[in-house]
């Protein structure tokens, strides 16, 4: 069981002038899938807060996927992808491809994605939109991958099935 966290990115959340929905409904898919859920947090759309939340996260070698709920549109507060860019060392741009290609087969407003996903140290941090339907859709998409991604990332035991080199 890898141990997860959840950061909702959005200034009227922040505030409290609107409940997160999308928070929640990430910690549900991902404890549905069988990780344990350590963190939860709201900051606002401020790219120094949500990089200091990033690099928190993934400072202690704890948590294997720390996970990001808004700010990946075009508004000019929307600046998640660069937060995440900025404490990333290594990005895997395999997993925003992923979600992407699985929204456009939904809507074509996924084009629009800015998400990123990337590693710091040995956490994974993946993007997610804002919006709860989407966010879930997202997430769908990549979920069954982040398992085998975190066992390569964490030195886990990885499967190569038959796959044998030859020296």
């Amino acid at each position: 069981m890898y141990r997860a966290a959840v950061l909702t990115v959005s200034d009227r959340s922040f505030r409290g002038e609107r409940p997160d929905e999308t928070g929640p409904e990430v910690v549900r898919m991902l404890e549905e899938a069988g990780y344990e859920v350590v963190s939860c947090g709201i900051v606002p759309d401020e790219r120094e807060e949500i990089e200091e939340a990033l690099r928190r996260l993934a400072g202690g070698g704890e948590i294997a996927l720390a996970v990001t709920a808004g700010g990946t549109g075009f508004s000019p507060r929307d600046v998640t992808p660069e937060a995440t860019l900025a404490v990333c060392e290594r990005m895997a741009p395999g997993i925003p491809e992923a979600m992407r290609a699985a929204s456009l087969e939904i809507t074509p407003r996924a084009a629009l994605s800015r998400a990123q996903a990337g590693i710091r140290g040995r956490t994974l941090i993946v993007n997610l939109p804002g919006s709860p339907k989407a966010a879930r859709e997202n997430l769908a998409a990549v979920l069954p991958a982040l398992e085998h991604g975190l066992e390569m990332l964490r030195g886990g035991p990885a499967d190569c099935g038959e796959y044998r080199q030859n020296t």
